[in-house]
């Protein structure tokens, strides 16, 4: 055996996995098919869910002081929808390029002594009763006994697997680009102008020599062009042009591409010892970064889990929760992303049904309790995860709000990787005992309930009896004494199952 884990892919949703199984003790090994980290940015945004899950682990100071990285507000289908105005939102979303927090993952990771294989290109994969053979094109071959695939939209692995990739093929195109723009003053984030022709334009902090750059998107009637195709200076100042005229032009093309409005997922996450997460499970538009946002959710949520499997220390089922957790949170995001492209008539048709069903959905949105409902949903502090003994608190299933504790923040207790126990009355402590080798317990804690965490943020246990608890607890962390190297026969059979 070469590792415990391969990773496949370095993009944000697998150097997050290898950060998540790094901090649990799990040996593994990140490649990559690219000679070197690319330059280039396919998202732009991080939002709340996954800025409290970077502080989480402590990394969410140093990731936005390594750059200008200005606050922002959300939108959903171009309808400005504040990230900021949300029952749960506790951090407004952050102009981050995917290149940035890329190199910044990668550095972090490189300081704890995991750099990343690049130049490896999969083409072969096979599992057994023990576990997974990646080939690469070079003829290496890496062992290990579980592979977790975060190699994008194109993947590899999906492909090797044959996994159902069940959705809707892209039907038309539009423009995405890193520029800068004339002008300290833009328009609206997102601006219509003549003929179905419309604009996006986000904030992506400053280039090496402090000069800012934007995310720019441009769609409409006759701008569908095979994705091959290059984008062009010309064809940007054009579109340029067709909303704004002379108002806003064009410095300088840092990169484009061309989108699609393809809309898949697997239909299994989970084949055998191999996990699928981030891009590889699940393709749509790119609005408001949420394929980047929602493949490091899949990895915050896989990480832990399969750290637990490989440690002998998971109960039989907890593996398959990947699947049923994720799968159910990407369905909504997929959903979220094709009722935007529908309302914001992305293809620029023009048809009056749908700019009437825009006007009703625009003074929908004006209403505080909508605009709570949307901030949740683009902030990603609504995904409610199913839980056992499930009762009727309002947090159980959510990610916990962060709160001080007098020493420390919650979310600094988070840090470990580890379960958390909040105990304010002293009473719960011995319910917890058998579990104390995983779980960290907080007794006494001023202004809280009784509350029990995940290592991943969510609240898996609120306020119940002693015998919950414990149920609780044996269901996410697995039976009291065992511990790593005493779970071969729960590792066989949570591939199997």
């Amino acid at each position: 055996m070469d590792t415990e884990v391969l990773v496949v892919g370095a993009g944000p949703t697998g150097l997050t996995a290898a950060n998540e199984l790094l901090l649990a003790g799990v040996a593994t090994v990140l490649v990559d098919r690219l000679p070197e980290r690319s330059p280039l940015s396919r998202a732009g945004g991080v939002q709340t869910r996954t800025l409290e899950a970077l502080d989480q682990r402590g990394l969410l100071e140093p990731l936005l002081a390594s750059g200008d990285h200005p606050a922002g507000t959300g939108h959903f289908a171009g309808i400005p929808a504040p990230t900021g105005f949300s029952a749960h939102a506790r951090q407004p979303w952050r102009a981050v390029p995917q290149a940035v927090l890329e190199g910044f993952l990668e550095e972090h990771l490189a300081s704890r002594g995991l750099v990343v294989r690049r130049g490896h290109e999969l083409v072969g994969l096979a599992q057994d009763a023990d576990a997974v053979t990646a080939t690469f094109a070079d003829g290496r071959t890496v062992r290990a006994r579980y592979l977790v695939a975060a190699d994008g939209g194109h993947s590899t692995v999906r492909s090797l697997l044959k996994a159902a990739f069940p959705g809707r093929a892209g039907t038309a195109t539009a423009v995405a680009a890193d520029v800068r723009l004339s002008g300290a003053d833009l328009p609206a984030p997102h601006t219509r102008g003549a003929d179905g022709h419309w604009a996006a334009v986000f904030p992506l902090g400053t280039d090496g020599l402090g000069r800012p750059l934007r995310r720019l998107a441009l769609g409409g009637p006759g701008r569908s062009l095979p994705r091959d195709v290059p984008v062009t200076e010309e064809e940007v100042r054009e579109g340029l042009r067709a909303v704004f005229g002379d108002a806003v032009a064009l410095l300088e093309l840092c990169y484009a591409r061309r989108i699609t409005n393809a809309a898949r997922q697997v239909a299994r996450y989970r084949h055998g010892r191999v996990l699928l997460a981030g891009d590889a499970a699940h393709v749509h538009l790119p609005f408001g970064a949420q394929g980047m946002n929602t493949g490091m959710q899949d990895a915050f949520n896989l990480g832990w889990k399969l750290a637990a499997v490989v440690r002998g220390r998971a109960p039989r089922h907890l593996l398959d929760t990947y699947h049923t957790e994720r799968h159910l949170a990407g369905a909504a995001v997929l959903r979220d992303v094709q009722a935007q492209s529908l309302l914001m008539d992305w293809t620029g048709s023009g048809d009056p049904d749908v700019a009437a069903t825009r006007e009703l959905f625009a003074a929908l949105a004006e209403l505080p309790s909508v605009q709570r409902f949307l901030g949740d949903r683009l902030a990603g502090t609504a995904t409610r995860y199913p839980m056992p003994d499930t009762g009727s608190h309002p947090l159980l299933g959510l990610p916990v709000p962060d709160a001080d504790l007098g020493l420390a923040r919650l979310y600094e207790l988070l840090r470990t990787g580890r379960g958390l126990l909040l105990d304010p009355d002293g009473t719960l402590a011995g319910a917890a005992a058998p579990w104390r080798d995983r779980v960290d317990v907080v007794e006494r804690a001023a202004g809280t309930e009784p509350l029990l965490v995940r290592p991943d943020g969510y609240a898996c246990w609120v306020a119940g009896s002693p015998e919950s608890l414990r149920r609780s607890l044996a269901h996410w962390f697995g039976a009291p004494g065992v511990g790593a190297g005493a779970g071969l026969g729960a590792d066989r059979a949570s591939a199997a199952g």
